[in-house]
């Protein structure tokens, strides 16, 4: 069947967006004006819908006078968007935030209700992939009444849907982002790496002309740092029969940094300041604060002849004796919290510290311990070296496009595509240049012009989406951003005190494309029909060399992802007969990862699911 619209979804941390283009055309992605709630008794339209979620008390939902169209008629039980965010702040144990982060999070299952996060809601609190669901299922309703308002038929059949995940995130992340589509009405979706997207977006947004700011044996860092996030990629440019080849060589951590961190240090460093000259700020001054730095950092980064933003601090009550407090947010404090914090000039050799944790930890999300984006990448610079010296093909992209300082190796690219809404600050990206530019030997890494921060991702979704539907248009060679592993306990005869070590074998490679299958037809299991059997199940964003069947001894490169578990049934009808089984793994199309068990012998096939709950 024809596709008429192609459709791109940004399901951001912060904000989430959906652009689209008619494919009957030459049009480029428009991004759709979201309806929202702007207050309890006004409705309006945005650009982005904040990944934010509040859930009313019974007098707020039964005094509110505006609904969106598609909840007219049914109770108000949460709100989603801009005003869900404002108002949430103010009252934070019923705000849904973050649920992104959460849905990556290993040492919970998704599924759970656990939202707001330590919250006292009980019966009220819902689950990270619930949340999920309500962004995506508003974008469809939006996309929806926009179509029927142009005189249009709503029907998903005649659209290519791609949807955004970070280029770090895992399988199990991956699977729930694609259960929350589905959950959303959204039926199936093609998942793309956001930094990907942005790249697209970049491409599409200069026709031809794109490929005259690019050569081959260039190497493009995608630095992406938005509101609760930060992700870094790295892309090689190569030619390959007179055309431009571009291929994704590595990517980053997925890090729990971004602009949210920056208005909390600013605020606090202002209420430190406040309570010096003696006065008070309660928990809900701080929330304002927190929202009026995030103001003010924007327009003093948008206006260089700017010094100072002014900043009230209204008290809550009817007392006569309340009253207004009022302090500036200085240049002089901006650029010593924001550059100087988070985007230090450091060598390429100044990693993040491990942080060592002592007796009990506060269970919640893994935020990153270190604040200084220019640490965290220049590690990624180096893991980068070691992922592209593990394979072959690779290293030869790469070229000599690699640096070494006292003894450490690390990839050097020349030219960077900044996205997120905190690269809008042109002081942020300049000293992201001189840094690079620093490990660069002092050569000038060029920033790649044309850049749209906040909406580039949904709009290079729906752009890649039309090189889907359509067949025309360049591709990023990529794959899976990991290789997989199924941990295996060694065979050797029993010995008191001492556990047999593990080894790993590769199930999926690094860079395993979409629609493509492997299998492993020499590593025989034994299984018990009837039982469920378990796996520990490994991933690596560093050894792009190893291939289907390759063994890995120990796990120091490894990190645990998830378990997999399959029960088989018997074959002849007897439980606990055993079956030798080969393990045959599939990318499909729409870029999930599925593993399989064969039975040789049978011809039967079982799928082996990912056990996501925390052991």
């Amino acid at each position: 069947m024809t596709k008429r619209f192609a459709l791109g979804i940004d399901l951001g941390t912060s904000n989430s967006a959906l652009a689209y283009r008619p494919l009957d055309g030459d049009e480029t992605p428009q991004v759709l004006p979201v309806p929202q709630l702007l207050s309890f008794q006004s409705l309006g339209e945005r650009d982005t819908l904040p990944s934010a979620i509040y859930l009313p008390l019974e007098q707020e939902a039964a005094a509110t006078g505006a609904r969106l169209p598609w909840e007219e008629g049914s109770p108000l039980t949460a709100v989603v968007g801009e005003f869900a965010r404002a108002h949430g702040a103010l009252s934070p144990e019923r705000l849904v935030t973050s649920a992104k982060s959460w849905l990556c999070n290993p040492n919970i299952d998704p599924e759970q209700p656990l939202l707001p996060w330590q919250s006292d809601l009980g019966e009220r609190k819902i689950s990270p992939l619930t949340a999920s669901r309500c962004y995506l299922e508003h974008l469809r309703q939006a996309f929806f009444r926009h179509l029927e308002a142009a005189g249009e038929t709503p029907d998903l059949a005649d659209c290519e849907i791609v949807l955004t995940v970070p280029a770090s995130f895992d399988e199990v992340a991956r699977l729930h982002t694609h259960l929350a589509a589905e959950a959303a009405g959204w039926g199936e979706v093609t998942l793309l790496e956001e930094q990907q997207a942005a790249f697209y977006h970049w491409i599409d947004s200069h026709g031809d002309q794109w490929r005259e700011q690019v050569s081959p044996g260039d190497l493009v860092l995608i630095c992406d740092v938005g509101g609760g996030t930060a992700d870094f990629s790295l892309v090689a440019v190569a030619e390959r029969n007179g055309e431009l080849h571009l291929e994704r060589v590595s990517v980053g951590d997925h890090l729990l940094l971004g602009g949210d961190n920056m208005d909390l240090a600013l605020a606090h460093h202002l209420k430190a300041e406040l309570e010096g000259q003696g006065q008070k700020i309660d928990n809900w001054q701080f929330h304002s604060l927190v929202h009026a730095c995030r103001l003010g950092k924007e327009k003093l980064f948008a206006d260089g002849d700017l010094e100072q933003y002014p900043i009230s601090l209204a008290s809550r009550g009817s007392s006569l004796f309340a009253r207004t407090l009022t302090t500036q947010l200085r240049r002089e404090l901006l650029t010593r919290v924001l550059l100087d914090g988070f985007f230090p000039a450091v060598t390429i050799d100044q990693h993040p510290q491990r942080r060592r944790h002592f007796g009990l930890r506060e269970f919640g999300l893994d935020y990153a311990a270190e604040p200084a984006l220019s640490k965290h990448l220049a590690e990624f610079l180096a893991r980068s070296w070691q992922n592209v010296q593990s394979r072959d093909e690779l290293r030869a992209l790469v070229g000599d496009r690699f640096g070494e300082h006292q003894g450490l190796r690390f990839l050097r690219p020349n030219a960077v595509l900044f996205n997120g809404g905190v690269f809008k600050a042109a002081p942020l990206r300049q000293r992201m240049l001189d840094i690079l530019a620093a490990w660069n030997d002092g050569a000038p890494v060029r920033e790649l012009a044309g850049a749209h921060f906040d909406l580039a991702v949904a709009k290079g979704a729906a752009a890649f989406a039309g090189i889907r539907a359509t067949g025309q248009g360049i591709r990023i060679k990529a794959g899976t951003a990991r290789s997989y592993y199924i941990g295996l306990e060694s065979t050797m005869p029993a010995v008191p005190g001492f556990t047999p070590p593990l080894k790993a074998i590769c199930v999926v490679p690094q860079g395993m494309e979409e629609g493509s299958d492997m299998a492993l037809p020499d590593q025989e299991f034994g299984l018990i029909t009837g039982e469920p059997v378990e796996f520990r199940f490994f991933s690596s964003s560093i050894r792009a060399g190893d291939q289907v069947g390759d063994v890995v001894e120990g796990e120091d490169d490894l990190e645990e992802t998830a378990q997999l578990e399959v029960t088989l049934p018997p074959a002849s009808g007897q439980i606990g007969e055993f079956l030798p089984v080969t393990l045959h793994s599939v990318v499909t199309e729409l870029g999930t990862l599925e593993l399989w068990m064969r039975h040789a012998a049978s011809g039967k096939e079982w799928k082996v699911e990912f056990n996501v709950r925390p052991q």
